[in-house]
């Protein structure tokens, strides 16, 4: 006796028949008959009484009834405290501090404002700690730096981001690292998209950083690549955020600056809070599909 059964036996004692209980749950009614017989066969009684095209309840039947009623609407109770139809609960977000400072504030007020029953915790980490931390399920979701290595996850895009090289006012055009006064690299922690670009943008000109500076924010690393100590890759987006930017200048990288960065989830953690978070881009992005 499974919750298959028992609607469709709630639905034929509601609509007094196979036909129009068929027609309710779009089913042919050859396939709630059989159903029916099966749901008696597998108790041992007989449910409804036969008469012509009319289906008359049993005592089995009727005692039954009363007990499908309140399975079925204490199923749909849990269904719903699972997933809500309503986002809420709490939504467990890790991203990239340079998507947390400037381009998640206004996407997370309008969720806010929009869902107010969701609890958003928010954590900045690198891309390869956000990884991590899906993996091991303490986060809901993360935006990360493409490319997404982890065929387990969902993805969508979510942001194009533009990233440049800074370096002091005063440097000559960079175009490679052999461009470089000084071949100091400034960056985060080893784990960061980021800095594993520009790593391989030193790479790609057979020229190693003869140092690594790491630093934990975007304002440190923007302050000391103006004092003229060494060179970062900065997404564009970062040093809109600057009212008074200091004193840099900021050097293209072409398409090899392009980068998209993702919103990712395993798609075990999936909730209505969730799901409220990937239709917002969705909806700025007609035809946009979740890749899996």
């Amino acid at each position: 006796m499974d919750l298959a059964s028992l609607e469709i036996f709630r639905a034929v004692v509601e609509e007094g028949g196979v036909t129009r209980a068929a027609a309710r749950l779009h089913r042919v009614q050859s396939n709630v008959t059989t159903r029916i017989r099966q749901l008696e066969s597998s108790l041992g009684v007989e449910l409804f009484l036969r008469d012509g095209k009319r289906m008359v309840l049993t005592p089995a039947g009727k005692t039954l009834s009363d007990y499908a009623r309140r399975v079925l609407d204490l199923a749909e109770e849990a269904r719903q405290a699972v997933l809500p139809a309503k986002p809420q609960g709490r939504l467990r977000i890790a991203s990239m501090e340079s998507t947390a400072a400037s381009r998640l504030p206004a996407m997370l007020a309008a969720y806010h404002q929009a869902w107010p029953d969701v609890q958003l915790e928010l954590v900045t980490c690198t891309t390869r700690q956000a990884m991590q931390a899906l993996a091991r399920f303490e986060v809901d979701c993360a935006f990360v730096a493409e490319p997404l290595d982890d065929p387990a996850l969902a993805w969508l895009p979510a942001y194009q981001e533009e990233l440049v090289l800074v370096a002091h006012e005063r440097h000559a055009p960079i175009h490679s690292a052999a461009d470089l006064e000084t071949r100091t690299m400034l960056a985060f922690e080893s784990g960061c998209n980021y800095r594993a670009r520009l790593e391989a943008w030193f790479g790609a000109s057979d020229s190693l950083p003869r140092r690594v500076l790491e630093l934990g924010s975007y304002h440190a690393i923007i302050a000391c690549a103006a004092a003229g100590i060494g060179v970062a890759i900065v997404p564009r987006s970062v040093l809109g955020l600057y009212r008074d930017l200091p004193k840099i200048s900021i050097h293209g990288l072409g398409p090899a600056g392009q980068v998209c960065t993702l919103l990712a989830w395993h798609p075990a953690m999936a909730s209505t809070a969730l799901g409220a978070l990937a239709d917002t881009f969705r909806a700025s992005q007609p035809g946009l599909a979740t890749v899996a």
